[in-house]
């Protein structure tokens, strides 16, 4: 059994020498040659690609899966579900990682290892088949071989460098905001249609961040930029390394079961206010887990403790703005759900030194919400009613800090 492939030479086969920027090149799918197929003993994967790219693969745990990073693959267009199915294989999710890395993630429901995982072309410009064959395997033997490879920390969170404690702001200096665009990358979100919930939100919170830049008085950091995964956990490492003074995540999701309409505030809570909020939390963080490697809490008792200690201060802080700015939207015309304040345990508001909040914009599921996050004059309005409640909340908040100086 293979744990860890990776073939970042494979273009040594060529009769001609190859530049650094050969191995940069995006590399297409041919969908109607890649298939999935049951074998005898499991699953074999044969991606038609139209020119060899650098790859690796390896497995991991809760939930099983199995990852194949690329470096680069052009998934534009790509829907794996045509490649075909098979009963071991469950979800498969594919595209940009992070910059310079493409990546496709296969959830199984029942243990595979990877037996084999080669690619028979090399090249630029030379047509090329990744064949991934997956055998079948027991549970312990699967967990043993499981595994983030050595070296995989590119994708893991920097430690932010702070070297001082944040001090809060008190009105005499730009607050700094941060704003994350909830998915991307090869987590796409909520669909409907032609609509991505990613995709959305990126565009969202880029003008979100030039109507408070216009507003004066605020320094405004994007956890992303782009159409590119980035692990819950290291969006909040972003919000630190900034020294931010408040977080805010924003989405669009879709619920399934019963009608869900309108934006709704979430700060942090033990327990999620409803089974809707229960169905979101499960939706935000299965999403990093399957995205690729585990992003496990560390820490012993101390930690946990000093982190309670400075929620003390941050969570009161939160929830003011979670009511601010659902105030501010209510009084700016802007539909609220029924339940417009809620508190869940989404990891992006786990951060306990910042005051953050999640913005559920509206239901992809909803056709009026739909028309909603397309017209460009709601979101005008809902900007507008955002910023002024970040503006008060700011104001509030810098009173209360000069209180309690004195």
């Amino acid at each position: 059994m293979i744990r860890f492939l990776c073939a970042t030479a494979v273009a040594l086969a060529l009769s001609g020498p190859v530049v650094s920027q050969d191995l940069n090149a995006l590399a297409r799918v041919a969908v109607d040659q890649s298939s999935i197929a049951e074998t005898r003993r499991g699953v074999r994967l044969d991606l038609a690609l139209s020119q060899g790219v650098p790859f690796r693969g390896f497995t991991l745990t809760d939930p099983m899966r199995v990852v194949l990073d690329f470096r680069e693959i052009n998934w534009a267009g790509v829907d794996p579900t045509q490649f075909g199915d098979a009963e071991e294989i469950g979800d498969i999710r594919v595209g940009r990682f992070r910059e310079g890395w493409s990546r496709m993630v296969i959830e199984l429901t029942e243990p595979l290892d990877i037996h084999a995982l080669s690619m028979n072309g090399t090249g630029q410009g030379a047509e090329t088949t990744l064949t991934l064959d997956l055998r079948e395997t027991d549970l312990e033997t699967f967990a043993a071989a499981a595994g983030a490879p050595e070296g995989a920390g590119w994708d893991l969170p920097e430690v932010a460098d702070v070297p001082v404690a944040v001090e809060r702001q008190t009105g005499d200096r730009d607050v700094v905001v941060v704003l994350d665009a909830g998915h991307g990358g090869i987590d796409p979100g909520a669909v409907a249609g032609d609509m991505v919930e990613a995709d959305l939100m990126l565009m969202f919170v880029r003008e979100l961040r030039e109507a408070l830049v216009r507003a004066g008085g605020f320094e405004v950091v994007l956890t992303r930029e782009t159409d590119t995964f980035v692990p819950l956990k290291t969006r909040v490492s972003i919000a630190r390394s900034v020294r931010a003074d408040l977080f805010m995540s924003f989405h669009a999701d879709s619920l399934e079961t019963g009608t869900a309409h309108g934006a709704a505030i979430f700060t942090l809570s033990d327990d999620a206010s409803d089974r809707a909020t229960e169905l979101l939390a499960e939706r935000h963080d299965r999403a990093d887990l399957l995205a690729g490697v585990d992003l496990a809490d560390q820490g012993d008792e101390i930690a946990r403790v000093l982190m309670d200690l400075a929620r003390l201060e941050t969570q009161p802080r939160a929830d003011a703005l979670g009511d601010t700015v659902a105030i501010a939207l209510q009084s700016g015309g802007v539909r609220l759900f029924k339940r417009p304040r809620q508190g869940a345990g989404f990891s992006v508001l786990k951060a306990p030194d910042i005051p953050s909040i999640l913005v559920e914009l509206g239901y992809l599921s909803s056709k009026s919400d739909r028309e909603n996050l397309a017209s460009k004059a709601w979101r005008a309005t809902t900007i507008d009613a955002i910023v002024s409640g970040i503006q008060t909340w700011a104001v509030q908040d810098a009173a209360q800090a000069r209180l309690l100086r004195q």
